[in-house]
């Protein structure tokens, strides 16, 4: 999918050594890690300077890319999964494109009028060119690829992230209190806002033009009416149809030069991945993120999985190596998603750390529910009362509204459009700093027949058991971390729905008289009975204990305290209570976390 971090730029007519130094320094800003390979290009006729940065030997290594005149130029970041024979067809048409890499892409854009609508994967880039003279910036259809932009008056700044921009106009570095709200609702900034007011977010399916170094059209070449206007199909035509995309279309996540790695859960998704995909024995790594408690669902049934297809398999856990330096991996994770993500999403980063040591390319069951049963990942919760100014509960009801606002579409428009690019983008991009992420369940053939489901949970559910039976017998004896599809009744999914919903409520959904409870009984340690039967990471207890004196350095601090939006006496006891093991404030923690180090990070450093 991605390889993060992208391009980055701006398009203006400023003087050229002045445009170049700010490009220099964007650059820069994105240059996180020592495998990162980076380089820029200026077309100062056009006012476009442009610069890159990519994940060495990945896809989009190698920037720029010309056409054989050299008169067209494109910067490339992400991937392409194309229809085979795509690079036979335009060397038919008399094109010079190399047998493997991104070559071909310059090649498509000059061909395809529509380009990049034909695309298939998260990708965003620049065409230069100098024929037509214009500059077009665009972004795949689901806008995983982000780009954020600004638009001054002496210029158009665009990134993959926000830190670039900010780099280099500091009057940028404000919170706007619409988003704030927003995140302290729903978890995420929603539409194509970010926290920072005046820096926005490319809405999905764009492609804007340019000219003489200024805007001049802003285009979008997808909308999801264009699916949406497909007639349903029949139960069987649409399994069928169904079956032939995903079956068709799965072998090309697994190509390319780099190493691939699976990454099992205990679910169907990534379990109809392993029942079609069939490598030689002991060619394909898998893995889990599994519990420092015990052997998880996931662990337990991954293992199983990887075994009946014959392929190695280990377990990634954020213990001790994890909590010791949690001060570094909060920070970065804010750091590097630009405050897309609050503190529960931290051990991401050090578990893909440890991925990337199995395998640069990961290979997820992600988006499978999401799309399929048109699971909604997110939703609009007020913060607990008192927590912040008065001034702020304007802002929170209106997050509210907007969310609810957003839902009223197809609920496959909302997971595809809404839920992705908003809410699931944070900690796709944090996991992408270290791999490229590949999900066959974005694939464009795969959402389209998706929007001609007959009834879409029933029909969703009963084809994803099938597609394991089909493909893989021995794999759908095997019952999923729910229970699903097991023959063994009342010894299967009560049980398991049950020790699943007990973890949530001693977790992070502990209520709190439960919590004043449990720290009674707290010598008898009975989060032992049941973290780590379902989840990775339990941040109620880590707060608690391992990580208390962290929130309390951070949390306690005078300038934390000082924030405008909150209410200092109401925050010290909220978070108090929850290091005392009386009360339970873990999500309130995680995002106050997170915001005070964007404030850090990103404001107070202007």
């Amino acid at each position: 999918m991605l390889n993060l971090p992208g391009i980055v730029g701006l398009i203006t007519r400023l003087p050229r050594a002045q445009a170049e130094t700010q490009l220099l320094e964007m650059v820069k800003s994105l240059c996180h890690e020592p495998f990162y390979s980076s380089g820029t290009w200026v077309d100062v006729s056009q006012g476009v300077y442009v610069g890159w940065v990519a994940r060495q030997g990945s896809f989009a290594d190698g920037m720029p890319l010309h056409n054989e005149t050299g008169d067209v130029m494109l910067i490339f970041s992400g991937e392409d999964f194309p229809e085979p024979g795509v690079v036979a067809t335009l060397k038919e048409h008399g094109h010079e494109v190399a047998s493997t890499g991104p070559s071909y892409l310059v090649h498509r854009s000059e061909d395809e009028p529509d380009f990049p609508a034909r695309l298939n994967g998260r990708f965003h880039g620049l065409i230069a060119d100098r024929r037509r003279g214009t500059a077009t910036l665009f972004n795949d259809r689901f806008g995983l690829q982000r780009v954020y932009y600004h638009e001054a008056k002496d210029a158009f700044y665009f990134a993959a992230e926000a830190k670039a921009i900010l780099k280099v106009r500091r009057e940028l570095h404000e919170m706007d209190p619409r988003a704030l709200g927003e995140f302290l609702v729903c978890g995420c900034v929603l539409e194509n806002r970010t926290l920072f007011p005046r820096v926005h977010v490319l809405p999905p399916g764009s492609a804007w033009v340019f000219r003489d170094g200024s805007l001049e059209q802003k285009s979008a070449y997808f909308e999801p009416g264009q699916w949406e206007d497909q007639a349903p199909l029949d139960s069987e035509e649409y399994y069928d149809r169904l079956r032939d995309a995903f079956v068709t279309h799965l072998p090309r996540y697994f190509n390319g030069g780099e190493r691939v790695g699976v990454s099992l859960t205990g679910g169907l998704d990534s379990r109809i991945i392993m029942a079609w995909h069939k490598p030689p024995q002991g060619s394909l790594p898998c893995y889990t993120f599994g519990s420092v408690y015990r052997d998880n669902q996931d662990v337990l049934l991954a293992r199983k999985v990887a075994g009946i297809c014959g392929q190695p398999y280990q377990v990634i856990t954020a213990g001790n190596g994890f909590l010791s330096r949690f001060a570094h991996y909060a920070e970065r994770s804010v750091y590097l998603t630009d405050a897309c993500v609050d503190l529960s999403r931290s051990p991401d980063l050090y578990v893909n750390e440890k991925a990337r040591q199995i395998a640069p390319v990961r290979i997820v069951g992600t988006y499978g529910s999401e799309m399929l049963l048109n699971a909604v990942m997110f939703k609009s919760e007020q913060p607990v009362t008192g927590l912040f100014q008065p001034e702020m509960l304007p802002q929170l009801r209106a997050a509210e509204e907007t969310y609810n606002s957003a839902r009223r579409v197809r609920p496959i428009t909302f997971i595809a459009f809404r839920q992705s690019p908003w809410y699931h983008y944070g900690v796709l991009g944090l996991e992408q700093t270290q791999v490229a992420v590949r999900s066959p369940y974005l694939d464009n053939d795969l959402v389209r027949t998706l929007y001609r489901a007959p009834g879409p949970f029933e029909a969703n559910q009963k084809a994803r058991l099938r597609l394991v039976r089909e493909g893989n017998p021995a794999l759908a004896r095997l019952r999923t971390d729910r229970g699903i599809g097991a023959r063994s009744g009342l010894l299967s999914r009560g049980p398991l729905e049950f020790t699943f919903k007990a973890e949530y409520a001693y977790d992070m959904g502990m209520p709190q008289w439960v919590a004043r409870l449990d720290h009674v009984f707290a010598p008898l340690h009975l989060e032992r009975l049941w973290l780590g039967r379902h989840k990775p990471f339990h941040f109620r207890v880590w707060y608690r204990d391992q990580l208390a004196p962290y929130v309390r350095e951070v949390l306690f601090d005078g300038g934390s305290l000082a924030r405008p939006y909150l209410v200092p006496a109401a925050v010290r006891a909220a978070v108090d209570g929850h290091l005392k093991g009386i009360r339970n404030y873990t999500t309130e923690i995680h995002r106050l976390l997170a915001l005070e180090l964007a404030h850090r990070l990103f404001i107070d450093a202007r």
